[in-house]
């Protein structure tokens, strides 16, 4: 019995003895808000203008249990104390969380920007839509990109494209005839297999008769057996379907457009196997009309990853980018966006190092360790390009080198994206 009260009695003073020596309670945010919620709730010593509180409803006592929030938020602070909202515009804050890198995110920032929105006239309420506010600048790049002496120049695109598979030395309706079946070769094939399998058509396909010219027109397609033109055609994709719809198509130029092809959308795409895409295409290379953009994977891919849209399809791709992008620029940006996909910004290896789009931060997607790596590999091929002067009391730039594009190809890279 003594025993344990003496053991009582020592807890009794260690306890006492820790109350005592605890260091005080520092105030906190989260301190002052409860301080704060009990004073506007309850009044300063449990009255409320003078009055003596009464007892909450029991809805209104017990409440939700407060939801656990990070350290340095202000979720849970009264509005008093809380951070003032900075006074933006609503598309402003979209924009700048759109802009804003994830955590552990491998991209490099880019610039803000507004992006695709509906706007109001003020006078008459007329809603018009308007284009990113940075597109025009980030055009411009991807044209100097493409143009001779640019990263992007030199694409399959630019020598074996669609548009520029028709003899020139047969007539301008075997011509318009050549555009028509190169685009619908060129459906999920490369363009070089579609240049190769057009040049076969153009020198090898039969005369429909002795004596006729051998070569590309609507009579030796009539004429030819399609086993014999599926064989000439087997390196594309889907050369089966391929056979059948060139088959048909020829049959409905013959018999409904006069032995040409289609003057309009509607013809065009009434034919078996061509889509939107080849038909707006065809309209600007067959018959110089600017009807709509030709928007293939590489223009459906790159403007939903630039943010210039939000669509799932390339038709839909077709209209968003109709709704904005000036018409002088419909026919121009395919040829741009495909070569810069075929060199570039390809489907898989992106060499995002070698893009002025995300040297210059002006791509959203583009990926951080790349362009780290390709500023870092630019400002040292500026240093190796340095002319001292004779005297060796100064170190001059060349002009070409302060302006302009370094061009850094590295052979280890290089493998992995052939890979």
């Amino acid at each position: 019995m003594r025993t344990s009260r003496i053991s009582k009695d020592t807890a009794k003073l260690l306890e006492r003895a820790a109350a005592s020596a605890s260091p005080p309670r520092r105030t906190t945010r989260s301190s002052l808000a409860r301080f704060a919620h009990h004073a506007a709730s309850s009044g300063v010593n449990g009255t409320t203008n003078g009055a003596a509180s009464q007892t909450p409803d029991i809805e209104d006592g017990v409440g939700p249990p407060p939801k656990k929030r990070r350290r340095g938020s202000d979720a849970s602070l009264p509005a008093a104390l809380a951070k003032p909202e900075p006074d933006e515009d609503e598309d402003d804050k979209l924009d700048a969380m759109a802009a804003a890198p994830s955590k552990g995110a491998r991209r490099a920032p880019a610039r803000a920007r507004k992006p695709v929105r509906k706007v109001a006239d003020p006078s008459t309420g007329e809603q018009t839509v308007a284009p990113p506010s940075d597109w025009e600048e980030m055009y411009n790049v991807v044209r100097k990109m493409r143009a001779p002496g640019g990263v992007a120049y030199g694409a399959a695109v630019d020598t074996m494209g669609c548009e520029r598979l028709a003899d020139r030395s047969a007539s301008p309706r075997d011509q318009r005839l050549h555009s028509l079946i190169a685009l619908m070769l060129s459906s999920q094939t490369k363009d070089t297999v579609t240049a190769v399998v057009m040049k076969k058509l153009q020198t090898e396909l039969p005369a429909h008769k002795p004596g006729a010219p051998v070569g590309l027109n609507l009579d030796n397609v009539l004429a030819v057996d399609p086993n014999l033109l599926n064989q000439m055609i087997w390196a594309v994709g889907f050369h089966n379907n391929k056979t059948k719809y060139i088959k048909k198509a020829a049959e409905i130029l013959r018999d409904e457009w006069n032995g040409d092809i289609p003057d309009t959308v509607e013809g065009l795409t009434s034919l078996p196997g061509v889509g939107p895409k080849m038909a707006y295409l065809c309209m600007s290379v067959a018959w110089n009309r600017t009807e709509g953009i030709g928007v293939d994977v590489h223009v459906h891919r790159i403007t939903n990853m630039w943010g210039w849209n939000r669509t799932k399809s390339p038709e839909e791709t077709r209209l968003a980018l109709q709704s904005w992008l000036p018409r002088d620029r419909w026919r121009e940006i395919n040829g741009l966006l495909v070569g810069l996909g075929q060199s570039v910004c390809l489907p898989v290896g992106r060499r995002c190092g070698e893009c002025d789009l995300g040297l210059q931060g002006l791509c959203k997607a583009a990926e951080r360790k790349k362009v780290v790596e390709g500023r870092r590999m630019k400002r040292e091929a500026i240093k190796e390009e340095t002319v001292k002067v004779e005297n060796g009391s100064a170190i001059v730039k060349t002009e070409a080198i302060v302006q302009g594009e370094v061009k850094v190809k590295k052979e280890e890279e290089e493998e992995e994206w052939e890979e």
